[in-house]
């Protein structure tokens, strides 16, 4: 595996960068460097996303008859790399990223029509419908019914853990229409008009005081069988190919570096717990280091997966190892952000950050006032926020028995 860019691939990489530092205003790397989740602020990430779809950039993993870029999958990696070191706030992945991909699959040509230009635009804003109450990694197990009644389907049930329920004007779901067979079957894969009546949408308060997942509740709410994607009782054929783009595909490694070099600067000018810089401590140093290099080797792997698959192949387990590593990382990394921030970094101030959805039942001081620096702010509520990272997109738990069967054969 050669890991060096070639000549046009760094032109590639300069032409990004320079459309970054043209395009990324203050207020908008802001939003990307005070995240406090992988969602950023709403707002400025539908902006982000107006400004890429105008230079025909918002979708560039799409085919290019439907507004994705002709690139290489070299181009698509450094596309990500550099967004993410640049600093830029994250699009929402639901609908260009993951539900997008099986409209043009298995979508009619009048849902190819309608969705996905209003997609590219933000018009058309997704959330997911797939976690239920009782039936979260053993997704099949679902219980939402979807009862036929002519041209509709009438749903009744509840969804949780809906990101951006409140934000999106469709779900897509998945919806249990018949019970013969295995559980996997009998599931359909719907789109669901968010403003149909029956919806209730009630907002969970996270640990970190913020409110970006949702339960759902549907009653009798009717969805038109024009709304399904693929077959009628097929949709677990749907949710599983849709899952490929939800657990890989972009540059995480990076995001990963950037956080562990804020650390790494943030530690050297806060004190550590015998004297001297933070940075300076053995034991804080020998965990960041050790962060740092699974990160360097989370990358290396990024570039052997990247390989096959320019080379034709298909990534297999190695999709299973980075949702691993990746979310695995990211938690001790913030659990370090956390011991560099100290007791500042026990101080609740969303109001210093820009978090991805609203915040519960908080009234920021008046005159502004925060204690510490932003990232001291930013550090709790990343933590927080990070201990889902091991458990959605398939828990970790789940991946680990992947490969324990696939690549290990037990």
């Amino acid at each position: 595996m050669d890991v060096t860019w070639s000549a046009a691939d760094l032109e590639f990489r300069d032409e990004v960068r320079a459309f970054l530092h043209e395009k990324l205003t203050p207020d908008l790397r802001d939003a990307g460097r005070l995240m406090t989740s992988v969602y950023s602020d709403h707002e400025a990430s539908l902006r982000w996303q107006a400004i890429l779809h105008e230079r025909g950039w918002a979708a560039p993993a799409w085919p290019v008859e439907y507004g994705g870029c002709d690139w290489s999958l070299t181009q698509h990696y450094l596309f990500s790399r550099e967004s993410t070191l640049a600093g830029a706030p994250s699009l929402s992945p639901m609908g260009i990223r993951m539900v997008a991909h099986a409209i043009i699959a298995f979508g009619t040509s009048a849902q190819k029509d309608y969705f996905l230009p209003g997609i590219l635009t933000g018009e058309v804003f997704f959330c997911q419908g797939y976690s239920e109450p009782e039936s979260g990694s053993d997704l099949a197990s679902l219980t939402m019914v979807a009862v036929d009644d002519g041209d509709d389907l009438v749903c009744t049930g509840s969804k949780i853990w809906t990101t951006h329920a409140r934000e999106a004007n469709w779900m897509f779901a998945l919806v249990r229409t018949s019970r013969t067979g295995k559980k996997q079957q009998g599931i359909t894969f719907v789109l669901i008009d968010m403003t149909s009546p029956g919806i209730e949408i009630r907002p969970l308060v996270m640990t970190s005081g913020e409110e970006v997942q949702n339960q759902v509740f549907f009653d009798d709410v009717r969805v038109p069988k024009s709304n399904v994607i693929g077959q009628i009782d097929d949709g677990w054929t749907v949710a599983k190919y849709l899952l490929e783009f939800e657990r890989g595909g972009g540059a995480t490694a990076p995001a990963l570096q950037v956080m562990a070099e804020q650390v790494a600067a943030n530690a050297a000018t806060q004190p550590g717990p015998t004297g001297g810089r933070l940075i300076d401590d053995p034991s804080f140093s020998r965990k960041l280091a050790d962060a740092r290099i699974r990160t360097d080797v989370l990358e290396i792997l990024e570039f052997r997966v990247l390989a096959a698959l320019s080379g034709g192949g298909h990534p297999g387990t190695d999709s299973s190892m980075l949702k691993i590593l990746s979310t695995e990382l990211s938690q001790t990394i913030t659990e370090l952000a956390m011991e560099a921030a100290g007791p500042r970094g026990r101080a609740y101030q969303p109001h210093a950050t820009r978090p991805g959805g609203p915040v519960a039942e908080f009234d920021p001081p008046a005159d502004g006032y925060v204690s510490g620096e932003p990232w001291q702010a930013v550090a709790p509520l990343r933590y927080f926020n990070d201990r889902a990272g091991s458990i959605y997109a398939g828990s970790n738990e789940i991946q680990r028995n992947i490969l324990a069967k696939t690549a290990l054969g037990l």
